[in-house]
């Protein structure tokens, strides 16, 4: 027998007394720390006062206290980022700070379910007007905390000759005519201009209740001829994009982190991946280091019109996104994606996949860089028919998969002239 068995209670109150000592030791080790940290403070004044008194300038004293608590939002979103804000705060994800939780304010508690993939029904109750929401609202909301799906069908061997460039597509199961007609253009996997081009594209559930016929069938035939497809079972909407993105950052995080840049785009997009290449191919490293290129948009607010599209509610968001490229399609540095991967788990998922990137990028102190090759909006329609035009875009949306093979050969024609 040994004494740190049951049959030896005093060991075991005096191992459960040093237990509550060191909880003890820790409060005090983390009241100290902050105690220390304000006693640097004033020190750090106190010097500035006597420089500026000696100087005979005038000492600027703050008249209200410059720390103030912080506003509990009624908006459900922001309310659910304040709490992962505080949970991840450097200060309170101290060790020596582990003990004091139980001390942090009462809105931190979280009365959603214990498995994350369970219907958050307490959603309900704390969103006023939850039940007067357009019915996708109401299904992103109970499931808004679950991020981790099944894979049903996976390419962990797609990325093993360390692409130069990946195309990341955001497709739809009963797109079977866009997907062949980018791998005849723009995503020809293989060598492109002597750089390793790999193509994927993210696909999701769609349900009969959505109007889709049952087409796995086919999905797996295609899967197997051309080895390009990632199938999640998460149903596929539009709200459901946000889920798209963070799920295909997990994927490439594990399969595909040797890539040096990515390309994530829809699949009705038109790219000029050459131009991609060549433009990737100038860059200096601390530029690549950081690079996010697109679209951008600046200093826009949710619409609060319940007939739209990108409606947003009031009650689920309120404040001003931050600059975002249009998800028509985008591109960054492969490390940037790494990066992403490990953000997004701060940032509450939000239903405009865009705006959640560019939640994501802020989060990282970055901001989208701005590219006039990006056309997610279109061009000019006396220009849409001009092979040259092309051949100085590097995305333009939208092309149907017979206009995207016409402009792919304008773009290889060896003989057209742009001068």
């Amino acid at each position: 027998m040994f004494p740190n068995t049951p049959l030896y209670p005093g060991f075991v109150m005096q191992r459960e007394g040093s237990m509550i000592m060191t909880r003890r030791k820790a409060r005090v080790l983390c009241a100290m720390m902050m105690l220390n940290i304000f006693i640097c403070v004033l020190m750090g004044v106190s010097r500035n006062l006597g420089h500026y008194k000696r100087g005979q300038q005038k000492v600027l004293v703050p008249s209200k206290r410059f720390w103030r608590p912080q506003t509990l939002s009624k908006s459900y979103w922001n309310r659910e980022q304040q709490r992962l804000d505080f949970i991840y705060s450097p200060i309170f994800n101290s060790p020596l700070c582990s003990e004091t939780f139980h001390m942090l304010p009462e809105w931190l508690n979280d009365t959603a379910p214990l498995n994350p993939c369970e219907p958050d029904y307490s959603i309900r109750t704390q969103i006023l007007d939850y039940n007067t929401l357009p019915q996708r609202f109401q299904d992103f909301l109970l499931h808004m905390r679950c991020r981790s799906y099944p894979m049903l069908i996976n390419q962990p061997h797609a990325c093993e000759q360390n692409p130069f460039l990946l195309l990341a597509v955001k497709s739809l199961i009963p797109h079977f005519d866009r997907r062949q007609a980018i791998r005849e253009t723009w995503g020809r996997a293989g060598e492109l201009v002597n750089r390793t081009v790999v193509t994927v594209f993210l696909l999701g559930n769609t349900l009969s209740s959505d109007h889709f016929p049952d087409l796995l069938g086919m999905l797996d035939h295609e899967a197997k001829i051309h080895k390009d497809l990632l199938y999640w079972d998460y149903r596929d909407t539009f709200f459901n994009l946000t889920l798209k993105e963070v799920l295909f950052l997990e994927w490439f995080s594990k399969h595909c982190s040797q890539a040096q840049y990515v390309l994530k785009g829809d699949d009705d997009v038109f790219v000029n991946t050459y131009k991609i290449i060549d433009f990737l191919e100038g860059l200096s490293d601390a530029r690549a280091k950081d690079l996010f290129l697109g679209d951008v948009i600046s200093n826009a607010a949710p619409h609060r019109d319940h007939k739209l599209k990108y409606f947003i509610p009031e009650s689920m968001f309120v404040g001003r996104y931050p600059a975002y490229a249009g998800g028509g399609g985008y591109l960054y540095s492969g490390e940037l994606a790494m990066r992403l991967h490990n953000v997004s788990k701060q940032v509450v998922l939000y239903p405009i996949d865009d705006v959640y990137t560019g939640m994501c990028l802020k989060k990282l102190g970055l901001v989208p860089e701005m590219h006039t090759g990006f056309k997610t909006f279109d061009i000019d329609k006396k220009y849409r028919h001009n092979p040259c035009i092309y051949r100085n875009l590097m995305l333009v949306h939208s092309r149907t998969p017979q206009e995207m093979l016409k402009i792919w050969s304008w773009i290889v024609h060896p003989e057209l002239n742009c001068q």
